[in-house]
């Protein structure tokens, strides 16, 4: 065995959604739960309960809805401003424990463990203590020399649970055969349908027959990602913990509206809103766009006329000013608007993104000014300290009835004054 050889360990929130939706809601612990997509669309999250009943993921709300309440199925909206905050204590609680850390999903984070000593296995098990007496959530670990075999640990904490209580240590190369002898290549990080079906129409249906392939035979077959993903199984890690969250190239907002759109003034408004987000993300990674694009559409579904169209448009100057790029594609809307269709979602796309200093500017064309700087500073800070709406635009409405439906969203327990939980004396 090789000396000084990285270790990675994945810690994965179990059934995040719903478990943040239990932890103020204790009562709930042994009910099935269900939580929903944008507009109460369709199951994103369930707990085990709610699978035995035979719920899928995908499975659409308003088919369901009778048989959620016939067997006492708990329903959610989702609730992303909770399962942010939760998912930034756990983030927050894990980089307190360990040298380096990846943030990878909202309930997934990669913790570098090298050099941590030993036993590795008991220190991951203090990590998941730590985080069910801190914040109530109940997590899976897996460990592994790299960042493939720590998922395939982490995807066995789960199958193997009772066996494991949820850490899983796959850094023996028994242990690791072990498992991947058992593993389909499907449930492999990075190895979707497509690829699991060319890999079967050669025999290899597991991981350990995946693990065993040429890796420059399957480089030249199917592109160095899966051969990345080989090494990566047999020990040799290709994948580096990324600390420090990559900027976008491009920053979309783009929801389905709870309600169609069907008046001008009732799209410009939802464009304002959703600029307002852009822009949010815009200045969060220090970029300016110099190239936006809008779009509007109604429901490809139904019976009722359909249209679709989309424009893009050049500021004066790469900018993230929200006043200049909500006043550009409002007037960007009147090209493409058309009276008379029932709009379903529109879309807003930040492109050709620059680093502030990064492009040389025309010396005949203005740029963003230093009072345009300081005004959107003054506005972010506002809104970090007070929410993240609460200074805006004067287009974005202060309520509408196009927001995106939630009829079944749980409050805000930890990121609103006034939805604390209130306890009455005795």
């Amino acid at each position: 065995m090789r000396h000084n050889r990285p270790t990675y360990a994945l810690i994965d929130c179990n059934k995040f959604y719903c478990s943040c939706e239990r932890l103020f809601r204790p009562e709930l612990r042994n009910t099935p739960i269900v939580t929903l997509s944008n507009n109460d669309g369709c199951i994103i999250s369930l707990t085990n309960e709610a699978k035995a009943l035979g719920l899928k993921m995908g499975d659409p709300y308003f088919k369901i809805k009778d048989f959620l309440s016939d067997n006492g199925v708990v329903a959610f909206s989702s609730n992303y401003a909770l399962y942010g905050d939760i998912s930034s204590r756990i983030q927050q609680t894990i980089e307190s424990m360990v040298p380096r850390a990846e943030v990878y999903s909202i309930d997934e984070l990669f913790a570098d463990l090298t050099g941590i000593q030993e036993p590795i296995a008991e220190f991951a098990r203090e990590i998941q203590s730590r985080i069910m007496l801190w914040i109530g959530m109940p997590v899976g670990i897996g460990i592994g020399h790299t960042k493939t075999l720590a998922k395939a640990a982490q995807h066995a904490s789960k199958v193997y649970k009772k066996q494991t209580g949820g850490v899983v240590d796959l850094r023996s190369e028994h242990s690791v055969k072990w498992l991947l002898e058992r593993m389909p290549c499907s449930d492999v990080w990075g190895v979707g349908r497509r690829l699991t079906e060319h890999l079967k129409a050669e025999d290899v249906t597991t991981a350990w027959q995946l693990a065993n392939l040429d890796p420059k035979g399957v480089r030249r077959r199917y592109g160095v990602v899966l051969e990345r993903t080989v090494r990566e199984l047999r020990g040799e890690a290709c994948i580096e913990l990324q600390e420090v969250e990559a900027d976008r190239q491009v920053i979309c907002t783009s929801r389905m509206f709870g309600n169609r759109v069907t008046t001008k003034s009732g799209m410009q408004e939802a464009i304002a809103a959703y600029m307002h987000r852009a822009s949010q993300k815009l200045r969060k990674q220090r970029s300016l766009t110099g190239i936006i694009r809008i779009g509007i559409r109604t429901s490809p579904f139904g019976d009722g006329p359909k249209y679709s169209n989309a424009v893009t448009i050049t500021p004066p100057f790469p900018t993230d000013d929200v006043l200049l790029l909500t006043r550009l594609a409002n007037e960007a809307l009147n090209t493409i608007w058309r009276d008379g269709f029932k709009y379903s979602k529109a879309e807003i796309l930040l492109m050709d993104l620059r680093k502030r200093g990064e492009y040389t500017e025309d010396l005949f064309t203005p740029s963003q000014s230093n009072k345009s700087d300081a005004l959107m500073r003054v506005l972010d800070q506002v809104n970090r300290r007070f929410g993240k709406n609460a200074v805006h635009s004067g287009r974005m409405p202060l309520a509408s009835n196009w927001e995106m439906k939630r009829e079944l969203l749980s409050p805000s327990y930890t990121t609103s004054f006034y939805q604390l939980m209130k306890f009455a004396a005795v």
